[in-house]
């Protein structure tokens, strides 16, 4: 009996061991070490893993961005370049190369990763974001096209709404920071890119309403019937705006705007972000909803009043929000007609 325990405790040992050395678990353990920072000891499990799998992509791309993030940029490059030179490397393979190739500043051969990667996966969001933004660096404008295919391509990715609000804000554009801002903030609604986003947001309605007629204002280099619609629609709201614009005003014009669209213009163009602020009015969550954009960034006192004599709504909106997935159809890109 003494020696069968002792062959079981060896087997269960044995087993153990190779559990232990799995890459599957040890990827895990390597993973573990880097959300708590610890890059050293990530960089000896993943090598060790690598060396049973060495042909392992996903692998070889957690090595490479850990040597990133430990700003080993020597090792990360001689990690990543095999990879995507190679025919097995995916969507994160190509961005982590551009990112490191943007971190040490060789523009040159970051554009061509990123073009080559789009090349291979021509839907990737990911990639249009960051490729716009290497293009930013370079103060090359041609950035925003990458941002509004992105958009056009991947629409539930929130990278590309967020740099192409900020593009449009700082042009002449008085619609599409809007929109694209406002859809960033639901795909991507905790972070501190979200608090930068709604403050863009509430001055965008101060420039949106600058004019007081938004039709005849409007004179862009090539007429678009969404954005025309827009403005009608934003038009039979501008007498509320004469006063100025404030987070509770901006209640009553965008409840009038939703109320105009579905009457006139919505048959025509289906949008997936006024088709949720009709669903939260109906769900009466929309004064919430507005004052978790314009209030909380704008005058955080008066959210705070708001919340402490709104409770129930807060609370109703709040569970709401949190339980919900934002996805946006492809068949909705309407910038370009």
């Amino acid at each position: 009996m003494k020696s069968l325990s002792v062959i079981i405790l060896s087997v269960i040992l044995t087993f153990t061991g190779f559990a232990q050395q799995h890459p599957d678990t040890l990827q895990q353990a390597g993973r573990e070490y880097m959300r708590r920072g610890d890059w050293g000891n990530a960089i000896i499990v993943f090598n060790r893993a690598i060396q049973l799998q060495p042909e392992n992509v996903d692998l070889l791309n957690d090595l490479a961005y850990t040597y990133f993030l430990q700003r080993d940029f020597t090792h990360a490059l001689e990690t990543i370049k095999p990879v995507v030179a190679g025919d097995k490397a995916d969507v994160r393979s190509f961005q982590i190369a551009g990112t490191v190739y943007r971190a040490i500043e060789e523009v040159k051969d970051a554009d061509k990763v990123y073009t080559k990667g789009l090349k291979k996966f021509p839907g990737s969001g990911v990639l249009y974001s960051e490729y716009g933004e290497l293009l930013w660096q370079k103060n090359d404008y041609n950035a925003i096209r990458q941002w509004e295919k992105g958009i056009e391509t991947d629409p539930d990715y929130p990278g590309n709404y967020y740099n192409a609000c900020r593009y449009y804000y700082l042009t002449f554009d008085k619609i599409w920071s809007l929109l694209y801002g406002e859809i960033f903030v639901n795909l991507e609604s905790y972070t501190m890119r979200t608090a930068e986003v709604k403050n863009i947001l509430y001055d965008g309605y101060k420039k949106l309403f600058a004019d007081a007629d938004l039709v005849k204002a409007y004179k862009p280099k090539k007429s678009n019937a969404f954005e025309l619609d827009f403005l009608r629609a934003m038009n039979a709201q501008s007498y509320l705006a004469a006063t100025g614009i404030t987070p509770a005003k901006l209640i009553e014009i965008r409840r009038g705007f939703i109320k105009t669209w579905f009457e006139t213009y919505a048959r025509q163009f289906p949008f997936r972000l006024f088709e949720y602020q009709k669903q939260l009015i109906s769900l009466r969550m929309f004064d919430a909803y507005n004052q978790w954009i314009f209030g909380s960034g704008i005058d955080p006192a008066d959210y705070q009043a708001w919340i402490k004599n709104n409770k129930e709504a807060y609370d109703a909106f709040n569970n709401f929000q949190r339980g919900r997935v934002f996805k946006l159809p492809k068949a909705q890109y309407y910038q370009n007609r």
